[in-house]
């Protein structure tokens, strides 16, 4: 029987309640498809900070490398704001992003049925069904790139630097078809080659490396143009492959599409099968400890998880079946509550999809 060692990071604000109940649901799945987990914690983000003075502690990271995958809760929170932007707890997640190598963030938008009409697009747009995969880069690109402050003209001014190496962008496309060879056989690649030199070699790569995977139909957007197709035609998008900052802006924008920010899972990957999974909506200190967070978003990254990591297919889409099954039996937390369903707590709705599993 296979064991799995996974690291939790519950992080900060509603992240230990939200792993917690992902872990029930871990726990059932390995008991029902035959696996065994092994869990260790370490320390991330605002805790981190509290308890020893940095937001990604050296012992987190060697941990996380030691795994088989880590489970991500939240990081962040008021709390932290008067510290140095070196020592946010946003400067751990970018640290151990950095320290794990994971350079792929893939970010699934997908519309449940039940949850069609908490869309923000008329139901004649978004059509029957969306699924979109969005691969941001993670560790290039303006966010890692050259920046300072200095004086121009006699007047202060600052900079930050958009840089891409021609085999960032090579690792990163080949993600990307990779991914649409086993969905639907559609890339879109996102840049701005009409003006930045960044996204004219960012092009040229994605074109070279195109040839490799000719069973995949290749498209090309502008950013602008792509944010406005978003909201104008989801439907179109299959795969989506863009920079760290174009990523960063798109993706969240394609989640919003899906209606709430709460059933929305993400994995971050590198070279190997580790990765680093977490939900997206941040760590909501305004409710946390108050039982009303909605834990399916960590939960659908565990089957993310289970899926790109450690390879138990069956596992993963049987999380994801029992996550669907909750939602039509008409449960809700109250993020996703509309008049007529039916209303629950944190743990009621981590202990329904244990039921359903």
């Amino acid at each position: 029987m296979k064991n799995y060692n996974i690291v939790l990071l519950r992080g900060d604000g509603i992240g230990p309640e939200i792993v917690t109940e992902a872990v029930k649901v871990l726990n059932r799945a390995a008991e029902k498809h035959q696996f065994t987990v092994t869990y260790d914690e370490a320390l991330l983000g605002g805790i981190a900070i509290d308890e020893t003075g940095v937001p990604l502690p050296e012992e987190t990271l060697q941990k996380c490398n030691a795994a088989d995958a880590v489970l991500l809760g939240a990081v962040g929170g008021p709390k932290w704001e008067s510290q140095p932007g070196n020592n946010r707890p946003e400067a751990g997640l970018l640290g151990i992003r950095a320290g794990m190598g994971l350079y792929a963030n893939l970010r699934p938008a997908r519309i449940f049925k039940p949850l069609r009409d908490a869309s923000p697009l008329k139901g004649d747009i978004i059509g029957e069904e969306l699924d979109i995969m969005m691969v941001r880069e993670l560790t290039g690109g303006i966010y890692f790139g050259d920046r300072g402050r200095k004086m121009v003209k006699g007047v202060p001014a600052a900079f930050d630097t958009e840089m891409y190496t021609v085999p960032e962008v090579e690792r990163i496309a080949r993600v990307a078809f990779n991914l649409a060879r086993k969905r639907g056989h559609k890339l879109c690649s996102v840049d701005k080659a009409n003006v930045l030199e960044s996204s004219r070699l960012w092009r040229e790569v994605i074109l070279r490396v195109a040839k490799e995977y000719e069973d995949v139909e290749l498209s090309h957007l502008y950013v602008d143009n792509c944010a406005m197709q978003l909201v104008r035609n989801p439907g179109q998008f299959d795969v989506v492959v863009t920079s760290n900052m174009f990523g960063d802006i798109l993706s969240d924008e394609a989640s919003m599409i899906s209606g709430s920010i709460g059933m929305l899972a993400s994995a971050s990957l590198g070279d190997g099968t580790r990765g680093l999974y977490e939900p997206i909506h941040g760590s909501a200190p305004d409710i946390a400890g108050q039982g009303i967070a909605n834990p399916l978003a960590t939960i659908l990254s565990v089957a993310m998880m289970l899926r790109f990591s450690l390879d138990e297919m069956e596992a993963a889409d049987a999380i994801d079946a029992a996550v669907a099954k909750v939602l039509d039996q008409g449960y809700r937390t109250p993020d996703i509550y509309t008049e007529g369903t039916k209303k629950v707590d944190t743990v009621t709705m981590g202990q329904l999809v244990v039921d359903n599993l």
